[in-house]
């Protein structure tokens, strides 16, 4: 099974862009990455087993490019995710903070809580995704939802 580049945008675009922004932090390096990982994707002539296979393998070289670029060294000259923040339209102030929030968290907490949450992938799938042990997805999710947990809790004790 192949996609067109068009339709694979359209249908999994959006979740590219989300996996690459929860690594990289700023939406210029995300939008780059997802430039890259559909430029990949258009010139391998390589068939998919399924719809399920196509995102997994969309989502784990948008993942690694996405650290390629957090790492390199012209990352230090770019917009931070705070000031892209300020563009975006948030249904309700809670999404806002919540956001933030997981923005906050270290970057292999903050993936893997998008994976989890957003993407619906199991700890199984993720693990095979990210290529490390089922049983360090679940404690590293377990960290991360403990971190995110506080860190509302703090402000909602601060706020009464």
């Amino acid at each position: 099974m192949k996609r067109s580049v068009d339709d694979a945008f359209r249908e999994y675009g959006d979740r590219v862009f989300t996996a690459a922004f929860q690594i990289c932090g700023n939406k210029a390096d995300a939008d780059d990455v997802v430039q890259d990982t559909f430029v990949k994707y258009y010139t391998l002539d390589r068939e998919y087993e399924s719809e399920a296979h196509l995102k997994a393998w969309l989502l784990r070289v948008a993942i690694n490019r996405a650290k390629d670029v957090a790492g390199s060294f012209w990352r230090r000259n770019t917009v931070s995710w705070e000031e892209y923040m300020e563009e975006l339209d948030f249904a309700a102030p809670e999404d806002s903070r919540l956001f933030q929030a997981v923005m906050e968290l270290p970057r292999k907490y903050r993936v893997l809580i998008h994976l989890y949450y957003y993407e619906e992938y199991s700890v199984e799938e993720i693990a095979e995704l990210l290529r490390c042990r089922p049983g360090t997805v679940k404690s590293q999710l377990s960290r991360g939802r403990k971190l995110l947990k506080s860190m509302l809790m703090e402000e909602w004790d601060d706020d009464e």
